[in-house]
């Protein structure tokens, strides 16, 4: 029989900056719809599902127990499968909803959750579609990831009877200074949360400060399988590759992919650069700055020749594909300012050595003990790029010396997730 803690106590009385906060949100709700709609014709929104935004559910609750993990984004939303397949294993009895906000995780969600387990999009933060929301669902706990600290949301869940926990933690400086200026509102927040859970020690610090009370360490980035893909796809790729060396661009932002191409074009031989834009639907645009290299797209069927000289991948859910591919990995999101990196460990769990720039803050614990371990090398701009780029793939033992690094640091990050369900597992409902 699974234990469970005491029931969780009465929700605390709102303070004043959130019962504004509420009340203007209320204001505006009626504008809700309008502006959903106007995002859907802008490519931000899912056109089919808007209803859900607003706490409409498309789908039934299932009966019993029902877990609900909510995630932002694709790489938040992809970092919870590791989870979701542990407590399908131990608890099948629970029924489990993931909620996210962008079309890009919803789209590969479909794809990579397990069987039965539901998605739906998370109600804008108004008091009506939360309201909405939960009592749809009426989730017995809820699993929050890294910083979506939506007010209406979680306090809507809380008062309902939600358990809550805020696992794989993530809180900058920048959000902790403002938090720190409305520290009742933080304390109301964070102590929401039965368990918080954070990335690292400076999120750990932060959260500490602001009132709430850090019970143990979980980055879900840091767990994983490797990420899926099409054998048949990888037999023809690799056919037309012919043994040509390849560097994979992955997860690239704009001003990026011209860096790393100008970077990888002053090599001999040149190797052929497999660009995986983070954002695809920026394909056009993307295709413009490199018109001076012989660049074919992925998503208009045309096929690697001899003379191409970049693949520009603008397609969703192949990353796993074109990873296999590669020699070396430039990682996105290091070389545009803002962006915080992503995550290097992708590649590595397949064998695959990382050069990232240096601006990722989101993930410079992994990338400094990725580096030290020797599975990723940091270069500071496009010319040390090239340069980095040179080394490895003109010394071939140096290049399987950071592949190997990078699969032996991977390999290493698993016992987190066994930690962390000892201590999130209290929550959960008696089977």
């Amino acid at each position: 029989m699974t234990t469970r803690a005491p029931p969780t106590p009465p929700s605390p009385p709102r303070p004043w900056s959130l019962t504004a906060y509420r009340a203007a949100a209320a204001l505006i709700s009626p504008l809700a719809g309008t502006v959903l709609r106007a995002r859907a014709r802008q490519g931000k929104e899912d056109p089919g599902r808007l209803r859900e935004r607003l706490g409409h559910a498309s789908l039934a609750r299932p009966a019993g127990a029902l877990v609900w993990m909510h995630a932002v984004s694709v790489g938040e939303s992809l970092s919870l499968l590791p989870l979701i397949a542990a407590l399908q294993a131990e608890r099948p009895d629970l029924a489990v909803l993931v909620t996210s906000g962008t079309q890009a995780s919803a789209e590969i969600l479909s794809r990579r959750l397990p069987a039965g387990v539901l998605h739906q999009y998370a109600p804008v933060d108004t008091p009506g579609a939360v309201q909405r929301f939960v009592r749809h669902w009426r989730p017995d706990v809820g699993l929050f990831v890294e910083s979506e600290l939506w007010p209406n949301l979680i306090l809507a869940a809380r008062e309902a009877g939600t358990r809550l926990a805020l696992i794989s933690a993530r809180i900058t400086d920048k959000s902790a200074r403002r938090w720190a200026a409305r520290p009742a509102a933080a304390r109301a927040m964070l102590g929401s949360f039965e368990l918080i859970l954070a990335q690292e020690a400076a999120t750990e610090q932060r959260l500490q400060a602001l009132g709430g009370a850090v019970g143990g360490r979980l980055n879900l980035k840091r767990l994983g399988d490797p990420l899926p893909y099409d054998p048949d796809e990888l037999t023809d790729l690799k056919a037309l590759l012919a043994g040509r060396r390849v560097v994979v661009a992955a997860s690239t932002h704009p001003t990026e992919e011209a860096l790393i191409a100008g970077a990888i074009a002053t090599l001999s031989p040149r190797p052929l650069t497999i660009i995986v834009p983070r954002h695809p639907e920026l394909s056009a645009d993307i295709s413009r700055d490199l018109a001076d290299h012989r660049l074919v797209l992925r998503s208009a069927g045309e096929a690697i020749e001899p003379e191409t000289e970049i693949y520009l991948a603008d397609t969703l859910g192949e990353m796993g594909l074109f990873l296999r591919l590669a020699d070396l990995a430039v990682m996105g999101g290091g070389f545009a300012r803002g962006v915080g990196g992503h995550n290097p460990l992708e590649p590595a769990r397949l064998g695959v050595g990382v050069i990232s720039g240096p601006h990722v803050a989101n993930f410079a614990a992994i990338y400094a003990e990725m580096t030290q371990a020797g599975g990723a090398l940091i270069a500071a701009d496009g010319p040390a790029l090239a340069h980095a780029l040179g080394a490895m793939l003109e010394d071939r033992s140096r290049l399987d010396a950071l592949n190997r690094a990078a699969a032996d640091f991977a390999g290493r990050q698993g016992d987190q997730l066994a930690a962390a369900l000892d201590l999130i597992r209290p929550l959960l409902p008696a089977e």
